[in-house]
Formats: structure tokens, sequence, C-alpha cells
């Protein structure tokens, strides 16, 4: 017995974790599960030891399975295995002895400034509903930095067009407020007015919709973003991540206080946000070479 029905209901209604992440430890532990049960022979997790997941883990590094991705995988089993011992189905914790694959530092992908100019003022985005609901997405995204999950869940309600703020509902359904700028919500308002022709008498609550007049999925949102990005930068990142990472990035290097960015992005600590300083660097050294007298050589 593996208890991975407990183990979700934990989660969702305990933790209050997000479909998404739901969604991903659900894949990592069937994976997991799949590989005691059929490589080592286990039948229940009681009987699992920290060399079982020693060797799924040093399985999955030889599959091609990134360092980064078999953290994540890992992440899951620390909190799943947690789970077991407090409620006794386990007497100990076989993560304890498992040490978990050193990664690289990785710098997170932005777009240039020029491209997301470019990207909004040479792209034409058709008049119709189709065409304004995937500006917005792109719109969105960029300008308050909101995870692609984030932006699919937000309803109507929680879209303030008179304080100009989201009120989102982020990672362990913590809630913060995220403002924007005038002319976002002048297209919010726009893009309403259009929903409302488009989807005459619905009671969905979603802010996007698709065409059929159902939630717009975050798998969507990736969809969308992926597609225009690909038109402003060759980057093999184009995701509704590197608009975040974007966000964060141009806000930074134009000389934004990083609690302000972390408040913003919804980063639980500062260690998160600080990866954004790295372009910032290389902005306060040309400031330094251009105005200190001996910042360059003669």
């Amino acid at each position: 017995m593996f208890y991975e029905d407990s183990f979700f209901k934990y989660l969702a209604l305990e933790r209050r974790f997000s479909p998404h992440t739901l969604s991903a430890y659900r894949n990592d532990l069937r994976n997991f599960i799949t590989y005691t049960t059929e490589n080592q022979c286990l039948t229940s997790v009681s009987e699992v030891r920290h060399l079982h997941i020693r060797a799924w883990a040093a399985g999955q590094i030889r599959e091609g399975i990134s360092a980064r991705s078999v953290n994540r995988r890992l992440s899951c089993l620390h909190t799943y295995f947690r789970f077991l011992k407090k409620r006794g189905w386990v007497d100990k914790d076989p993560m304890q002895k498992v040490l978990a694959p050193k990664t690289g530092k990785r710098l997170p992908v932005f777009v240039q400034e020029s491209q997301m100019a470019a990207l909004f003022s040479q792209v034409e985005f058709a008049p119709d509903y189709k065409g304004q609901l995937e500006r917005l997405v792109l719109e969105v995204l960029y300008a308050t930095g909101l995870r692609r999950s984030e932006l699919a869940y937000l309803r109507l309600e929680d879209v303030d067009t008179g304080r100009m703020a989201f009120r989102v509902l982020g990672k362990g359904n913590k809630e913060r407020i995220v403002p924007f700028a005038r002319y976002l919500a002048d297209l919010l308002e726009q893009f309403q007015q259009l929903r409302a022709a488009e989807f005459p008498g619905t009671d969905a609550p979603w802010l996007l919709l698709h065409k059929k007049g159902g939630q717009l999925k975050p798998d969507a949102v990736y969809r969308i973003v992926r597609k225009y990005l690909s038109l402003v930068t060759t980057a093999e990142q184009r995701s509704p991540h590197v608009l975040r990472h974007s966000f964060a990035t141009h806000l930074s290097n134009r000389g934004a206080d990083l609690n302000a960015i972390k408040e913003l992005l919804g980063h639980a600590n500062l260690a998160a946000t600080q990866v954004y300083t790295h372009n910032s660097i290389d902005r306060l050294i040309k400031v330094y070479e251009q105005a200190h007298p001996k910042g360059k050589d003669e």
C-alpha cells in the first residue's frame, strides 16, 4: 500500500496546493511507485529504503533527466515521506539519507526590453475576441509578472480596474495584490466588453475564456506565449515564465527595490528574488566605468 489517495487529499485540502503543482506531484509519485513495484518488486511503501530512492534517482539521471528535474521529483518524495511518517504509516523517513544531485546555477532567461517593445508595437493582433484574448495574455504577464496558473485562474471579481490592481491567489493559496498601469486597465475594460458580446449571458467566473466559453487553461496560456515570443526572440525558452523573468529583470535594471519585486512576484523569501540582480550588475559596471574618474584606463 502506498496511500496515494490520502496523500493527494492532504495536499489539496490541507496544504492547498495548486492544480498545476498537484498534477506535477502526481506524475512524479506515479513514476517513483512504478519503479519500486516493477524494478524493486516492493509491495508497500513501508518497504522503501534510502537505497531504493538513490537507485531511482540515479536511473533518472542515466535516462537524461536533468539534475534540476530530478531534484524537483525528490522534493515531491520529501513531502510524501514526511506526510507518511506524520500519519504513522512509516517508521522512518528514508529521504533523510538521500542527497540531491548538484545543479549548476542557472540564470533566468528573459526577453530584452527592445524585443518586448517590438512585440507590442509591430505585431498585429486581430480585433476579434481571439486576437484580443491573446494580446491580453501577453500584456498581463509582462506587466505584472503573474505565473501562468495565476492568470488562468483570475476571476472577474479579482480585477479592479478602478484601483488598477489584481487580487491574485498564488502558491500555497497565498493572496496578494498586484498593481497595474492605466493602459492595462483600459485594455481590460475593452476586453471585458468583447467578452460580454462573445458570450452573452455566461455565468463563467473566469476572466479569460476560450472560444467555447470555458476557462482558458494554463497550457493554453503557454501555447499563446510561445507562439508570439517566437516572433521576437530566438531563445530556446519562450514560456510564460520567461515573461515573468523579463518583468522582474526589467524592474531590477531600472532600479526597483528588490523587496518590492519580491512582493510583486509573490516570493516567500528574498533569496528567490535576488537572482534578478544578475543583469543589473552589468548595468552598474557600465555606470561605474562611465562615471568614475578611474573607471576606465586612459
